[in-house]
């Protein structure tokens, strides 16, 4: 894994900010765990209105929560002053989401100065085990922030 260096002496502070910016991650029950340069760890319950037909967290959960981790994770690297949108982003949905809670590891694949790649692995906390359950890859683009 690379060591990545934040632009940023306080981007810990900057993903905190902006993640209670993001209304869409208190719906589905997510919150911060890990931030280094260029990793971020998020977890999420599963309310149930974000399951599927079968009982199992919908993909869409799966999805938001990996990107977000993602996006976190290409954040950590920007300097003060800057956010990011999402591009692109691809995901393999590998086995159901059954479990307890979900957890989205993003990570930087390779930091640019127009883009970004990023990774994110979805996994489906049983309680006893981890099971992963999706892998996601995307690009982000750095924006201005708009309260820098």
């Amino acid at each position: 894994m690379t060591d990545h260096q934040p632009r940023n002496p306080d981007f810990a502070e900057a993903v905190r900010a902006s993640f209670a910016r993001q209304a869409m991650m208190a719906t589905l029950g997510a919150t911060l765990d890990e931030i280094t340069p260029g990793a971020v760890t998020i977890f999420s319950t599963i309310p149930k209105g974000a399951t599927q037909q079968q009982g199992f967290a919908h993909a869409g959960l799966a999805f938001s929560i990996g990107d977000s981790a993602a996006g976190y994770s290409a954040l950590s690297l920007l300097p003060h002053g800057q956010e990011v949108l999402t591009s692109e982003m691809k995901i393999h949905l590998l086995a159901p989401a059954n479990g307890t809670r979900l957890i989205a590891r993003g990570r930087v694949l390779r930091p640019g100065r127009r883009l970004i790649v990023t990774e994110a692995e979805v996994f489906a906390d049983t309680g006893t085990s981890l099971n992963l359950i999706a892998k996601l890859m995307g690009t982000m683009v750095p924006v201005s922030s708009p309260d820098p």
